[in-house]
């Protein structure tokens, strides 16, 4: 049996310590804790445990292709739709610098999930969507109100120069929420 994994960018602590002070007036909703936020690239459902390393190893080798690019999270989207919504996430735009950051974000995403196939990591098969999840529902509710509310969300730029490879250990931390733990840091190009 192998390990629950996902490689993915992380926001800084600035934009971290922005969306807290953003979300932090707002109860009523059960907001993912900060330390979870990121932007999966790859979620990979069962890596063999002797695959990890060769995993890592092949990223690193592979990213280095990517430059290093600018962007900040803005908007709000949901999952799967606004009037039944489970999850509510914010989306990423452009630094100041106007890269294309989704293009970038999704070539990036093609790479690591090219990369974990070919060492049989196998990522799941949804299609990506550039997105860091802020609260999971229980039950859908209908989301008009809180997508209008994050859209009003802009975060300041970030360099995006590294990806980590984390392990997801499933019901370990209070609420039965995953604990995250970086394996490996990877620099970009």
């Amino acid at each position: 049996m192998g390990q629950r994994m996902f490689v993915a960018i992380r926001p800084p602590e600035q934009v971290v310590d922005e969306l807290t002070d953003f979300l932090e007036p707002r109860p009523g909703m059960p907001w993912t804790s900060p330390e979870q936020w990121h932007l999966t690239l790859a979620f990979l459902a069962n890596v063999p445990e002797h695959r990890t390393d060769e995993l890592v190893d092949e990223l690193a080798m592979h990213v280095v292709s990517h430059q290093a690019f600018e962007m900040r999270l803005a908007g709000g989207g949901v999952f799967p739709h606004a009037i039944g919504a489970s999850v509510l996430w914010l989306g990423v735009s452009n630094g100041p610098a106007g890269d294309g950051v989704t293009e970038r974000l999704s070539a990036l995403a093609t790479t690591t999930r090219n990369v974990a196939n070919s060492v049989g990591a196998t990522p799941d098969g949804k299609g990506f969507v550039p997105h860091l999840t802020i609260a999971r529902l229980r039950r859908p509710i209908e989301a008009t109100k809180w997508l209008r509310i994050l859209d009003t969300f802009t975060s300041s730029p970030w360099t995006v120069d590294q990806i980590e490879v984390i392990a997801s250990h499933l019901g370990e931390r209070k609420g039965r929420r995953p604990r995250y733990e970086t394996l490996a840091t990877l620099r970009l190009g």
